[in-house]
């Protein structure tokens, strides 16, 4: 009698792998869509508050998803005029950086050669910075799909704000006001948008203040790595340092090893403030994961969705969590993972609400 209970649960267990590796081929497949939706979602959760805002101070849904639609591309416009004009500035004075390059990497083979070292290179270095500005123009390609996602994610997020008034009033008829599921719902969409901008918030301070110190010092695309730093640091402990490489090299390049290592000390300094109290500060719920689970969150999201997955690797993975949450037959698994202690916050319940 045991086996013939048993058989039962080990094929629904079987039958559930089986499905969930369906269900990533196919997002894996249709991974353009899926990013545009997730991430056009993600922007509508976060524009939600402010729509609502704006309708109480007597603004028609229409009205208000305007305003916010005309605000959000001023930000991308300015984002996108800061990185072309730091970016133009690197290609005009690329023929001084390529000097510097050639400078630096004979004074190190110079004092390899000085030990006994030999380097192999009779004349002058062989590296080129102009190859790998080719290599930036020759992706062009990639850069109009870029461009072109932005432009769906926009819209898609213009209607999906048009329909978050409706979708709200049939839930509310549908599970009714005070209902649990309800309240889960209000809860899942609240703690996602409070880390998004806790982190937005903490990004563009740890940018801003990088960006400065390098205009102080006088590195060269000081703009460019600012706006780097903003947008890497939504990928955990890898964006942040990722950022930091170029800005490193060109420090590197213009002061030699003292300007490296002084940037160097400045991203430690930054990490260690901004990523710590700024960080706490500014959050008003504890957002701690295993470090082991971020790290394959940024992983799987971006094999799966590519560099937009990498970015929202955290947000994605909340929400997957929160559905296990929501999920009575899977709210064991948060419980493995160790990430349960994350909806037992007693401020969830009146963020809530």
């Amino acid at each position: 009698m045991s086996c013939s209970t048993e058989f039962p649960t080990v094929d629904r267990g079987l039958f559930l792998i089986a499905l969930v590796f369906i269900i990533i081929i196919a997002v894996k497949t249709i991974s353009f869509i899926v990013t545009l939706f997730l991430m056009s979602l993600i922007l509508t959760l976060l524009m939600v508050p402010a729509m609502f805002w704006l309708k109480k101070k007597g603004l028609s849904d229409l009205h208000a998803v305007l305003v916010i639609t005309c605000v959000a591309i001023l930000v991308v416009l300015a984002f996108i005029f800061l990185t072309l004009l730091s970016f133009n500035t690197l290609v005009s004075d690329l023929p001084q950086y390529q000097n510097e390059l050639n400078t630096r990497l004979q004074d190190i083979f110079t004092t390899l050669n000085t030990f006994g070292i030999s380097t192999g290179t009779g004349g002058s270095p062989a590296i080129n910075l102009g190859d790998f500005m080719t290599f930036g123009i020759s992706s062009l390609v990639s850069i109009a799909d870029t461009v072109m996602f932005i432009f769906f994610v926009g819209v898609t997020t213009f209607f999906m704000l048009l329909e978050a008034p409706g979708v709200v009033v049939r839930m509310e008829k549908r599970l009714g006001k005070d209902s649990d599921t309800r309240r889960q719902l209000n809860q899942m969409t609240g703690y996602v948008i409070d880390f998004i901008v806790v982190r937005t918030e903490t990004n563009f301070i740890h940018g801003l203040l990088f960006g400065g110190f390098l205009g102080i010092i006088g590195v060269h695309g000081a703009i460019l790595w600012g706006v780097l730093t903003f947008l890497l640091g939504y990928i955990p402990f890898f964006g942040l340092i990722i950022a930091a490489v170029p800005a490193i090299f060109f420090a590197w390049l213009q002061f030699g090893i003292p300007g490296a290592l002084a940037v160097i000390a400045a991203v430690c300094v930054l990490n260690l403030i901004v990523e710590n109290p700024v960080y706490s500060y500014l959050a008003a719920r504890k957002f701690e994961m295993p470090a082991l689970i971020v790290i394959l969150s940024v992983i799987f999201w971006g094999w799966l969705l590519g560099l937009v997955g990498m970015l929202f690797s955290v947000p994605f993975t909340l929400l997957l969590l929160l559905i296990f949450e929501m999920t009575d037959e899977l709210r064991w698994i948060n419980a493995a993972l160790g990430v349960n202690h994350l909806f037992e916050d007693p401020e969830l319940g009146k963020a809530g609400n």
